[in-house]
């Protein structure tokens, strides 16, 4: 074989090797992890043991801090109930510390489990049926509450975003679908509109401000149990027209029982 031919030779080897190389660092290579509103997209790892009390303590001073940033109003934003005092109510963390958890907090430092359970950025009111028996530590795939989603919505992802925290798909998929129909993520304070995805039993029920108009005997834009009990209509459930325009204090979604 002449010198020419040796070279040519050897060239289209290094031209193969060359080739499998890139084509095995290709294959190897990571592929570009999954993103969702600047959230990485992540099955939910309890990477470490929880502990509630001892990892994520908050002060019972967050309540009143709560109720300051509301003017001074006893609030429940996913009911859309104005509680009579906060012995009605329970706080509430909008992303769960189990769920902030196993999203990645629980590779977190000491002091900022801390910070996370007292941010105010993270921190609602709500009535002990909804905090502990309803909520939970679920995630928005599994809970979403009857009022004020799209601000929940946009709270979760903005706690999540301040934390790195991540989303799993069924989350980010639930979370979508709220924020896609959202003009706004502003919290609704009062008696506010159904939320914008989902049925809300009575929320939109036909003739809800004929009702109001009807049991409302002295016109301000409240029913008081003892106008229900005048109108034959006590006790009143959730579902039933005039619910919505009642508060309901322990949050069972039964009033003037």
């Amino acid at each position: 074989m002449g010198g020419g031919q040796r070279r040519t030779g050897r060239l289209s080897w290094a031209i193969a090797i060359g080739a499998a190389l890139a084509v095995a660092v290709l294959c190897t290579a990571p592929a570009a992890a999954e993103t969702w509103r600047g959230l990485a997209v992540a099955p939910e790892h309890r990477c470490s043991p929880y502990d509630r009390a001892a990892q994520y303590p908050y002060s019972r001073a967050a309540e009143a801090r709560v109720v300051e940033r509301m003017g001074g109003r006893v609030y429940g934003p996913y009911t859309g109930t104005t509680f009579g005092s906060t012995r009605q109510t329970d706080i509430e963390h909008v992303v769960a510390t189990s769920e902030a958890h196993d999203s990645g907090l629980c590779a977190a430092d000491a002091a900022t489990k801390r910070r996370f359970a007292s941010d105010l950025a993270n921190l609602t009111l709500a009535s002990p049926k909804v905090n502990r028996h309803e909520k939970r530590g679920r995630d928005a795939s599994e809970w979403l509450p009857r009022m004020n989603r799209c601000w929940f919505a946009g709270r979760v992802v903005e706690v999540k975003r301040k934390y790195g925290l991540s989303v799993d798909r069924r989350e980010a998929s639930a979370l979508e679908e709220v924020l896609s129909g959202c003009a706004s993520t502003e919290m609704v304070v009062g008696e506010g509109p159904a939320p914008t995805s989902g049925p809300t039993p009575g929320a939109t029920a036909p003739g809800a401000v004929d009702s109001l108009r009807r049991w409302d005997t002295n016109g301000n834009g409240r029913i008081t149990c003892k106008e229900a009990r005048e109108h034959g209509i006590a006790p009143v459930r959730q579902g039933h027209p005039a619910y919505r325009f009642m508060r309901d204090g322990d949050g069972d979604g039964v009033v003037c029982e």
